[in-house]
């Protein structure tokens, strides 16, 4: 266990950041299994909105560094062509 008051407040300002963090990407695999479920049903309308929202809050999360930048370009891509997979089957 830390022994400096300094390092005691590291560890709580890291736990609250870790759960800031953890909310942020729970959220954004939530976005993305809607999508894919809108993707699914072919609620094309309801897929572009999720789709613009889901983008966003990729793209919110890697500039403030939750997750890095080529993860959230990997995730958009991914997820751009299990769409077009859906679309076209």
């Amino acid at each position: 266990m830390a022994h400096t008051k300094s390092a005691k407040k590291s560890i709580k300002q890291n736990e609250k950041r870790r759960l800031r963090n953890k909310s942020v990407k729970t959220e954004i695999k939530t976005l993305i299994k809607k999508c894919l479920v809108a993707a699914k049903e072919k609620r094309q309308d309801e897929l572009k909105q999720l789709l613009g929202l889901t983008y966003s809050k990729i793209d919110k999360a890697a500039k403030k560094n939750i997750i890095h930048k080529n993860s959230a370009n990997r995730k958009k891509s991914r997820l751009m062509n299990q769409i077009k997979a859906f679309s076209t089957a």
